[in-house]
């Protein structure tokens, strides 16, 4: 009897630890692509369609833990682009996809680093602007 309760202990809390580390990138990779004419550019472009997962969380308050990639010389960014993976397997630079990636539009400015961190906020789904990213995270504060 001992052991059973170890061994459902042991299964408890590592089910909790992994609830803890679910990270919505996840959800965010519920997404495919359909070619639409852009009628103000006269070519054919790439658009998001959004499956469930990530439609859940449009408009939601998400936490979210990534890495800045850097886009100026600025230390404090009050704007960031956010990635899923480190600099070097971004999207930009060709180890993911366009899924991995978001704006975001910090409530105070953050100090660059290298390492992850995690940053909360209000997420938006971009259904139609080709001149932004697919996700915008608004009112976004550093976490940890």
């Amino acid at each position: 009897m001992k052991k059973l309760f170890v061994v459902v202990l042991i299964l408890f809390v590592a089910n909790f630890l992994v609830a803890q580390n679910n990270n919505a990138w996840n959800d965010l990779a519920d997404v495919t692509f359909k070619a639409e004419m852009n009628l103000e550019m006269g070519v054919e472009v790439e658009m998001p369609v959004f499956g469930p997962s990530a439609m859940a969380l449009d408009g939601a308050v998400i936490r979210i833990t990534g890495y800045i990639i850097p886009m100026d010389e600025g230390m404090n960014m009050e704007y960031m682009i956010f990635s899923a993976y480190p600099f070097a397997a971004c999207f930009f630079c060709g180890g993911a996809g366009p899924e991995t990636v978001m704006e975001v539009y910090l409530e105070d400015p953050v100090n660059y680093t290298t390492k992850p961190i995690t940053i909360e906020g209000r997420l938006e789904l971009n259904h139609t602007d080709i001149n932004q990213l697919m996700y915008l995270l608004k009112d976004a504060k550093k976490v940890k």
